[in-house]
């Protein structure tokens, strides 16, 4: 069992806001609570966390994600025998790919994920990153007027048009036999953190509960280009065998695939999660 108290670890950070790497570990070991506590230390404090050099095989990548959490089920079913993981591949057969803009994963779940966690065995020579953005600064960044009015706003959220009207995948296919819907504040409260979040994303967030069409449709316009500046970011460029590892709750992410027809091939493991915390 691998011991955080006789690691020497390096944490690099890539930005001030967000984003660090984290050398001198090996993840295909098992970790002890004290290695398991200090990289939950820094996740809190990064938001995101890589590492590279990490041959990790499915079950060694759900036993990380395990740590951390209970695994959540995705709503379009998990890999079989491995429930928790799911594959994330693009080559040049593809006719869509994962996270194709801004989002938080799965937030039409009733209770989405903590968090999730990506290794990728197989990457194009170039291309193919993926970007991160903190939420915490993007809602701090907003005049104190439109914080106080997002506190009292709930939004819908489904995953009818990312599943259905994206992936071609209809509610009699899915696991469940229906597409998952919630409800969830704007402005999330971190449970760990404490800070406040913005919660909308341009996959799943249809409508905000109570405004006009026109309101709801140009109040979520406007959050997602905010959310979206490159103040608020950080960038990974992607190796063979490196692992990404980012809250759900208050950082948001987007694939770039820039790299067809190449193949970028990996799974991702999900850590199951609460209802997110209203902050009005």
């Amino acid at each position: 069992m691998l011991d955080m108290n006789s690691l020497v670890l390096r944490v690099e950070p890539l930005t001030p806001l967000i984003g660090a790497t984290v050398h001198g570990i090996d993840l295909t070991e098992s970790l002890s609570p004290n290695t398991v506590a200090r990289l939950a230390k820094l996740w809190a404090e990064h938001l995101i966390l890589f590492f590279r050099d990490q041959a990790l095989t499915r079950r060694q990548l759900l036993n990380l994600a395990e740590c951390f959490g209970e695994l959540h089920v995705h709503p379009q079913g998990d890999v079989a025998g491995y429930p928790g993981l799911i594959p994330v591949h693009a080559d040049g057969e593809s006719i869509y790919h994962i996270g194709r803009t801004w989002h938080a994963d799965v937030t039409c779940d009733e209770r989405p994920p903590l968090g999730s966690i990506l290794h990728l065995h197989e990457v194009p020579e170039s291309g193919g990153d993926t970007l991160f953005a903190n939420m915490y600064a993007a809602y701090e960044a907003l005049s104190a007027p439109l914080q106080t009015f997002l506190l009292g706003l709930e939004a819908f959220h489904s995953g009818q048009p990312n599943i259905e009207g994206y992936f071609g995948t209809s509610a009699e296919e899915l696991p469940g036999k229906k597409f998952p819907e919630a409800v969830h504040p704007i402005v999330c409260v971190h449970p760990i953190t404490g800070r406040k979040a913005l919660y909308v994303n341009e996959i799943f967030t249809t409508h905000i509960i109570g405004l006009e069409p026109a309101e709801s449709q140009a109040l979520l316009g406007f959050l997602y280009a905010h959310l979206a500046q490159p103040r608020f970011q950080c960038r990974f460029r992607w190796q063979r065998n490196s692992v990404a590892m980012w809250d759900n709750r208050c950082a948001q992410h987007v694939a770039l695939w820039d790299y067809y027809p190449k193949t970028r091939s990996g799974f991702r493991a999900t850590i199951a999660g609460d209802r997110p915390l209203g902050a009005g």
